[in-house]
């Protein structure tokens, strides 16, 4: 009688949670995973899931219009209780994870874990890096001080600067020929909706794009193995007791503030993005907005598909990898210098 009933229910529900069993608990992690530098990726995996938390509470208490946006997130910080500590770990969870991201990349690159057959999981990298760049940006614009309120009008005039459908685009993302109330409707849809989403699936195909290949075996490293559970377990705990500390201690000594709220009329004398796009809005400054973009977007797509490009560069290994090496180390050598140059000449 009780396996009739076990059977029946193998029917209703056809999983083997056995082999879930063995996928947690058993499955095998190439021992270099042990380094700290490999397993990067667990980070953005922790910190999305504390931004949402976190997201979740300060949406609560937030208004997305702009008569009661600026007041709402004033409440939270100067009013609510820990509300200045819940919208610091959201901050700086936010900044974290782009961040971890960048170095994840990074990693990729210069190990080469990019090559066949992983090219796709390269792309879904980038895509979840500009996702996050996204998300950041409307969850700075929402806040509608000075800042953010300019910082989303530029950038949303840089959109309409696309060619061909720039007005079309501009047209749908602002909801009218200025940032106003519709702009801030669809920034908040976007910040609360739709980029989690996409986040989310972005996430899931990278895992499952990653465990059908397998983790890349470095060279130089031995090609042994260990459980998952319990030792890369412990290890990823380790990292997510680590960033709630490295969180906290952030939202507390460096709280984000409100500033003075937006002014349509009044143009600050100093408009910056968030500093994940100085190095661009630098560029951009430099030459002409239409170049610039064209050379921006022809980067974009350089980086989206390096791994289908790179084997172009020679037919010598030796030769390939040197080439990589040095355009990687110029190109972020670059990235760092303009950041660092608009962060300090204003």
């Amino acid at each position: 009688m009780v396996m009739s009933t076990q059977a029946e229910s193998s029917k209703r529900f056809p999983v083997d949670g056995t082999a879930i069993g063995d996928v947690l608990f058993k499955e095998k992690i190439p021992v270099h995973m042990k380094h700290w530098l490999f397993a990067m990726g667990t980070t953005p995996f922790i910190l999305f899931p504390i931004q949402i938390i976190t997201g979740l509470m300060l949406a609560f208490y937030f208004i997305p219009s702009p008569e009661l946006a600026y007041e709402s997130v004033r409440h939270i910080t100067q009013d609510v209780q820990l509300g200045f500590w819940i919208r610091g770990i959201h901050h700086w969870a936010a900044n974290l994870m782009i961040i971890s991201i960048f170095l994840h990349m990074m990693r990729v690159y210069f190990t080469q874990a990019y090559r066949k057959p992983r090219e796709l999981n390269w792309i879904f990298g980038f895509i979840l890096l500009g996702l996050t760049m996204t998300i950041s940006f409307t969850g700075y614009s929402l806040t509608y001080n000075q800042l953010s309120y300019w910082a989303a009008t530029v950038g949303s005039n840089m959109v309409g600067e696309v060619p061909l459908i720039g007005n079309l685009l501009l047209a749908w993302l602002r909801g009218g020929s200025d940032v106003g109330t519709n702009t801030l409707t669809r920034f908040y849809t976007l910040h609360v909706w739709v980029l989690p989403i996409l986040i989310t699936i972005m996430i899931a195909l990278h895992i499952i794009v990653l465990r059908g290949h397998g983790i890349s075996q470095p060279e130089g490293f031995p090609k042994e193995s260990y459980n998952f559970f319990p030792g890369h377990m412990y290890k990823i705990v380790i990292v997510g007791l680590f960033l709630l500390s490295l969180l906290s201690l952030l939202a507390v000594i460096l709280p984000p503030g409100i500033g003075d709220k937006a002014d349509p009329v009044n143009t600050p004398l100093h408009i910056q993005p968030e500093w994940y796009f100085f190095a661009v809005f630098l560029f951009l400054k430099w030459v002409p907005l239409s170049v610039g973009l064209f050379i921006v977007g022809l980067v974009i797509l350089v980086i989206v598909f390096w791994p289908f490009l790179e084997p172009l560069l020679s037919k010598k290994e030796s030769q390939r990898a040197l080439i990589s090496y040095l355009l990687g180390s110029v190109a972020i050598l670059t990235l760092i210098v303009f950041t660092l140059i608009e962060t300090f000449t204003n």
